[in-house]
């Protein structure tokens, strides 16, 4: 039998305030008192990998699940085989592969941070499911969406969900978007690789200061009376931010 790859399930998606507009447990409330807190953004995974955790303080989110593997939102699927779970209050299952009596397979799409991904049927491949939004920056943006399901035999591919997954592919896949924790497509050489994760926090203007390690990549805006600071990248697992 002819294989094909699940899409890539999506990063978890996490950030602390609780101002997002779907997706339970998409942002979590957290207080931030004066003091210095590990920071790490997780990397998209590689062809057919797993995605790296991102952390804030005491905050993981877990990185997406390739095909079949569980993950912060889970893979597809691909031969008749269920998609692999997301993680509680972060993300979604992936969708469900099948195949047809051509020996021909499809796959499900990866799971999204908002929605589970769907299940494939005989001629099409899953669609990855949709991300969520947040207005954490001031701007709604969508997030965390789960790569197309590949299907083999020139049969229809799966659509990457909204928020950064990637479509699915006979060639080679595309990736998720970076700093989305998009889900890459499926495709017949293994799937494209994971976007990059993201970490956003807010601070009162009048109250309080970060302070950044020399490996972090970070903007910040004034949003209302708050300061918004948005971090795409870690040069290591060892960085930190101090809240003073």
């Amino acid at each position: 039998m002819a294989s094909s790859s699940g899409g890539g399930g999506a990063g978890g998606y996490r950030s602390n305030v609780g101002n997002s507009g779907g997706g339970a447990g998409a942002e979590s409330d957290l207080t931030l008192a004066p003091g210095t807190y590990p920071l790490t953004v997780g990397g998209g995974g590689s062809t057919n990998g797993q995605g790296s955790s991102s952390t804030f303080g005491t905050i993981v989110s877990v990185g997406g699940g390739r095909a079949g593997v569980v993950g912060g939102s889970g893979g597809g699927n691909s031969g008749n085989s269920n998609g692999a779970a997301g993680t509680s209050g972060q993300g979604f299952a992936g969708g469900r592969g099948s195949s047809n009596s051509r020996t021909y397979t499809s796959a499900g799409g990866g799971g999204g941070a908002g929605q589970v991904g769907a299940n494939s049927n005989s001629s099409t491949g899953g669609n990855g499911g949709d991300g969520v939004f947040s207005s954490i920056t001031g701007t709604a943006v969508i997030r965390g969406g789960g790569g197309g399901g590949n299907a083999n035999g020139g049969l229809s591919l799966g659509l990457g969900g909204a928020g950064g997954g990637s479509n699915a592919s006979n060639g080679t896949a595309s990736p998720g978007t970076a700093n989305t924790g998009g889900g890459g497509g499926g495709s017949d050489d293994g799937g494209g690789g994971g976007g990059s994760g993201i970490i956003i926090f807010t601070l009162p203007i009048q109250a309080s200061l970060a302070t950044f390690s020399d490996g972090v990549t970070q903007t910040s805006t004034v949003v209302g009376a708050n300061r918004v600071y948005t971090v795409t990248a870690t040069s290591t697992t060892n960085e930190t931010v101090t809240i003073s």
